[in-house]
Parts: C-alpha cells; structure tokens; sequence
C-alpha cells in the first residue's frame, strides 16, 4: 500500500514580483484617492465650476475672458494648484 504523506503548504510565501505588484497596485490606489480627494477640495472651492475629471482639460478648454478678470484668476490658480498637488502628491 501507498503511504500518504501529509501536504505541506506554503502560506505567506510569495516570490518577489508578486510583492512588486501588489505594493505598486496599492500605490496607485493611494494615488488615486489622493486626486479624487483634491479634485472633491476644488469643488467644494469652485461648486458653481463644472469641472470634468481631467482637471488639465478644464485648463485647456477654458476660454479665457469669459469670466470678469477678477474671478478668472482665481479660478485658473486654483485649478492649477490642485494640479501641482496632484502631481507632487501631497
């Protein structure tokens, strides 16, 4: 007759890559919040903006003179600051 030997499993054994990827999806993920939340400050700033997702694109189809001068600048610095936040990621 046939011995069975017990299975021994490896629980908590991962190679490399495996910790590469999960650690690089995480940082996406915290990425991604953290513009979502900057993006959620810049409407609270701006709630009568429609602002799409693409804050660049607000930027690039914004028609400048179409708000007094005063409110445009306000509105690009603002739009621009969330920007570079993003892009700094802080």
């Amino acid at each position: 007759m046939f011995a069975l030997r017990p299975l021994r499993r490896r629980h908590g054994r991962r190679d490399c890559s495996d910790r590469t990827a999960f650690a690089d999806r995480v940082a996406f993920a915290d990425q991604v919040a953290f513009a979502d939340q900057v993006k959620s400050e810049l409407t609270d700033e701006l709630p009568d903006e429609d602002l799409g997702q693409d804050l660049e694109d607000c930027l690039a189809v914004y028609e400048l003179g179409s708000k007094p001068r005063c409110e445009e600048v306000e509105y690009l610095e603002l739009v621009q600051e969330a920007i570079d936040r993003i892009d700094r990621g802080r």
